[in-house]
């Protein structure tokens, strides 16, 4: 039986004092979705970016943090919802 994958839309918001490659979301939100180090973003033009995911109390359970210029230079704006979920190697790792 494969593993399910729990998934779920939340909103994208651009912050300069994230660090490229990171992606803060709520600790809540991570345990909901299983994620351990790492995040699967996935946009409506199938755009998909893998970030290193940390948890900080002070993100809403509905958003993510990503860094400024780097979801600019992938082209994606400021509040957009993306499905997040785990990265299937992390699931089957477990």
């Amino acid at each position: 039986m494969s593993p399910r994958r729990i998934e779920r839309r939340l909103r994208l918001r651009r912050r300069p004092d994230v660090p490229s490659g990171v992606a803060k979301l709520n600790p809540q939100a991570m345990k909901y979705l299983g994620i351990i180090d790492k995040i699967e973003i996935v946009i409506v033009g199938g755009k998909r970016l893998t970030l290193r995911a940390l948890a900080f109390e002070q993100v809403p359970e509905n958003e993510v943090w990503c860094n400024e210029d780097e979801l600019r230079s992938h082209g994606i704006a400021d509040r957009t919802i993306a499905t997040c979920r785990a990265p299937l190697k992390q699931i089957i790792s477990k």
